[in-house]
């Protein structure tokens, strides 16, 4: 891995090849504007200082338009570099003039795998700027709200478009970890019945990968978000607005406490299948005993008569023959009755 700091070249590190896309919807509590496929040109005038302007990037692809919109907003480089890292971990920021949030979104693709995607979030005194890998709907009911003016949306400051940005975020979280959860409830479930399915190893497998790759990225909230809400007042974060980052902080807590839950519902599932797997081998190995038991006097029988001394009167019976096939059955029937009587098989 370079060093970033001997480098002013911007990377894209992610895989997205999803086109950079600029909307920018200022407004205040009387009026709302939309400006789509905005140029990084246009920005300026486009600004309203009176109104509060949120600037949507989606798709990082174009570091030269990310370069420059980080440039308009006087965002410094190592944060622009932060933004384009798709692998940077979760972390939430305070700088002078802004603060920045770097966080993960979760989906599943068609064949069950979990895959996230980066989300950048900085706030502003009159700005809120969101980064996101792809061209994403995710914030669309975000700008629905403000179109309409849900709860005097348009009323408020800037931090609480944060709030409501991360509550989206949380939903997400919380739809993605209760999943996992309830995938593992029916996991244990059919464990309990000891005749689970073949692949159910595997199912065990995926399941940890996608928690821990929640995890990863959800466990660092824990104190830096405590920090967030413990911070005197500033410009930046006001004393009306802290109810709603304590809402937050209530569905963050839901979700931390959920993947706890995971952890040892994992924990215990593992053990479960490792016992499962012993139990089911036992019983092989009891009904294979029990097989090899009944044919142990049968063998007896053959090996006395397979021997070679010279007079064995039984030898020479008419009725010897069928009297062999007759007390070999009888031994091997009752073997098998006392078997059944004593429930070993």
């Amino acid at each position: 891995m370079k060093n970033n700091l001997l480098s002013e070249k911007l990377v894209y590190t992610g895989q997205s090849q999803a086109a950079t896309h600029l909307h920018l919807c200022t407004y205040n509590a009387s009026e709302m504007h939309d400006t789509d496929a905005i140029l990084p040109a246009a920005i300026p005038a486009a600004l309203q200082e009176n109104q509060i302007n949120w600037l949507q990037v989606n798709g990082l692809k174009d570091t030269d338009t990310i370069r420059e919109v980080c440039r308009l907003f006087d965002i410094d480089f190592l944060t622009t570099q932060d933004v384009l890292n798709a692998h940077h971990p979760t972390k939430i920021e305070d700088h002078d003039k802004y603060m920045v949030l770097i966080l993960k979104l979760f989906h599943p693709n068609n064949a069950g795998e979990l895959h996230q995607q980066q989300v950048s979030i900085i706030l502003g005194a009159n700005f809120v700027l969101t980064f996101l890998e792809n061209d994403s709907p995710f914030f669309d009911d975000v700008h629905t709200a403000l179109r309409n003016d849900v709860l005097r949306i348009r009323s408020r400051q800037t931090d609480y478009l944060l709030s409501v940005l991360l509550n989206s975020v949380m939903g997400n979280y919380t739809a993605t970890i209760s999943d996992i959860d309830d995938a593992l409830e029916d996991l244990e479930e059919e464990l309990l019945t000891i005749t689970g399915s073949k692949d159910i190893g595997a199912q065990i497998q995926t399941l940890r990968r996608q928690y821990m790759l929640m995890k990863k990225a959800i466990l660092p909230l824990k104190e830096q978000y405590s920090r967030l809400l413990l911070r005197p007042e500033d410009k930046l974060i006001h004393k009306t607005s802290r109810a709603f980052f304590n809402d937050v902080n209530d569905h963050l807590q839901f979700v931390l406490q959920t993947i706890e839950i995971c952890r040892e519902t994992l924990s215990s599932l593992v053990d479960l299948y490792i016992s499962n797997n012993d139990l089911r081998m036992n019983d092989i190995m009891k009904r294979l005993t029990v097989v090899s038991t009944i044919f142990i006097p049968l063998t007896f029988l053959v090996g006395v008569w397979g021997m070679n001394f010279r007079f064995m009167p039984e030898l020479d019976w008419k009725y010897g023959y069928l009297f062999a096939w007759f007390l070999m059955l009888l031994s091997g029937i009752a073997c098998y009755w006392f078997f059944r009587k004593k429930k070993w098989y």
